[in-house]
């Protein structure tokens, strides 16, 4: 039988359509078969790729993708990268999650911190012996950490502005190492008076002897406050929301491979977390002139 040219352009328009619907349907499940993974770089970009290889091959087996990290250059980096869907889920300190979340109108969502996080400090340190409180560091020089650095510099400096200290105004030169361990490098090389930065960095440097705190002391340790989380888009899918968390939650420091990971991240174990849990840190960075209203 002799089929019409009309007949034959409208079944291969047919076959086009379904073919490109096939494809439709299958591009979302192609495009997330990698769950692409980013942190804040508050250390050297070895030790984050080092700390994040066994979290990551982890991930991979619970929620059945492959789990890539992709390293950012600096912190605002790590907040437009979720933003922008070039990842899926970032490390963020606690300024860092609130700069995010306002820059995204609420659409970022913290999942899960250690343990530690809910109750976090930042140190103070120094090589000099007249530098003993946060008031003698007025007329010194002094080093933060990233602007964007919950505790390494918002933190801190709302400490000093409650000290009626401001870095800005009263201390002879402030600078921005970038990361905790530059900031002890910079005070142990004498290139600034003391600094900031976090104590969970503080102790690792400590212990694995790369500072002699005999030398480079801590003067002020500060009350506790809110920090670093593990945060997505609040449009992710629901399922894969909630194997990520659970994932997390499950690590238990009594199994050799899950204390393993939990040693690398520095905490005993990883608990929920909300983004209310953050509108202190949001005030702090309002007050500190680091956030507009």
């Amino acid at each position: 039988m002799k089929t019409s040219p009309m007949r034959t352009l409208k079944t291969l328009l047919t076959a086009a359509a379904t073919a490109g619907l096939l494809l439709a349907a299958h591009a979302p499940a192609q495009a997330q078969q990698v769950f692409r993974v980013s942190a804040i770089p508050d250390e050297a970009p070895t030790e984050l790729q080092r700390k994040f290889k066994p979290l990551g091959e982890y991930l991979e087996k619970k929620i059945g993708m492959k789990v890539e990290f992709t390293p950012v250059t600096d912190y605002a980096a790590s907040v437009e990268a979720l933003i922008n869907h070039k990842v899926d889920m970032v490390w963020f300190g606690g300024f860092t999650f609130v700069q995010a979340n306002d820059r995204s109108h609420n659409q970022i969502t913290p999942l899960v911190q250690r343990t530690e996080d809910a109750e976090f400090h930042s140190v103070f340190i120094t090589t000099r012996k007249d530098i003993n409180k946060l008031e003698d560091l007025k007329g010194k020089t002094f080093s933060f950490g990233s602007e964007s650095s919950t505790s390494g510099h918002l933190m801190p400096r709302s400490f000093l502005l409650a000290a009626h200290v401001n870095p800005d105004a009263d201390m002879k030169r402030i600078a921005f190492s970038g990361a905790h361990d530059a900031t002890v490098a910079a005070v142990a090389g004498g290139k600034v008076d003391a600094g900031a930065l976090n104590i969970s960095v503080w102790d690792k440097l400590v212990a694995e002897h790369k500072v002699d705190p005999a030398v480079v002391r801590v003067f002020y340790t500060t009350p506790g406050y809110f920090d670093y989380n593990w945060s997505v888009r609040t449009d992710m899918n629901a399922d894969l929301k909630k194997k990520i968390s659970d994932a997390f939650l499950a690590l238990d420091a009594k199994n050799p491979q899950d204390k393993a990971i939990l040693d690398l991240q520095r905490t005993v174990k990883f608990i929920p977390t909300k983004a209310e849990n953050y509108v202190a840190i949001e005030a702090a960075a309002q007050n500190a002139g680091l956030l507009k209203k």
